[in-house]
């Protein structure tokens, strides 16, 4: 069977989350948890001065940040160049060439990249978690590199958002690539080609927390300026041992 080319995969699967919306429940303390509080973008040297406090998202920010997480025009993005990824890999071999089938990998991308969103939303609103990423607070290339990779496998939790081990988390991955396996793949993709492709998902998703980290809008970021509405977002918990 032909490998999936893990390097194109992991980079197309991090651009797309590099720019996804990240962290659009947190405000800062005392200025109130209205929708227009929470989605105002913090300057660097608010972030440097104040301690941000933790607002769970209402119901209404968490459908509107499904909906554009599964249907917005990054989802779109990112399965029109993996699409091309795969197209010029012949991944799967049996769809050929051509146009035609480079709208079925298109299709295909959209719909794991669908199916993983589902899964992590539904999951993660039945485990009453929170699943939006949230830039740390801390300064330090080591502490913010740890802080982005715990976050791939991690969520806020409860009121106060504490942080645990999300189920939804590590399950989302490989609920997305099992559900193209078995869904619109060749036949003799199995089981295990569902596993190994949810692994680079899951690696993917790494990488991508790294680029929200790092790269791209929020404080101490690559292209700070660049932050979109509604993206700020530091974890409380590392910006309180930092002040």
């Amino acid at each position: 069977m032909k490998r999936v080319r893990i390097v194109p995969f992991l980079m197309a699967i991090s651009f797309l989350g590099a720019l996804a919306p990240v962290g659009i429940a947190q405000s800062a303390a005392g200025e109130g948890s209205s929708s227009r509080n929470v989605a105002a973008p913090f300057s660097s040297t608010t972030h440097t001065h104040v301690d941000l406090a933790y607002v769970r998202p209402t119901e209404k920010i968490k459908i509107r940040n499904y909906l554009f997480d599964a249907f917005g025009p990054y989802p779109i993005a990112g399965s029109v160049i993996l699409g091309a990824i795969n197209q010029a890999e012949k991944t799967p071999p049996e769809w050929g060439q051509g146009f035609k089938a480079y709208g079925e990998r298109v299709g295909s991308d959209f719909g794991i990249a669908l199916a993983t969103t589902t899964t992590r939303y539904a999951l993660a609103e039945a485990f009453r978690e929170d699943t939006l990423y949230y830039r740390c607070e801390c300064r330090g290339i080591a502490r913010r590199m740890e802080h982005a990779v715990i976050s791939t496998v991690t969520a806020r939790h409860g009121a106060d958002g504490h942080r645990r081990l999300s189920f939804p988390a590590l399950i989302a991955p490989y609920a997305g690539t099992t559900t193209a396996i078995y869904g619109w793949y060749p036949g003799r993709y199995d089981v295990k080609d569902g596993l190994r492709m949810g692994n680079y998902a899951l690696l993917a998703f790494v990488g991508a927390n790294i680029a929200r980290e790092f790269i791209y809008g929020g404080p101490h970021t690559l292209f700070s300026q660049l932050d979109r509405p509604g993206s700020p977002g530091a974890d409380k918990t590392e910006s309180s041992s930092n002040h």
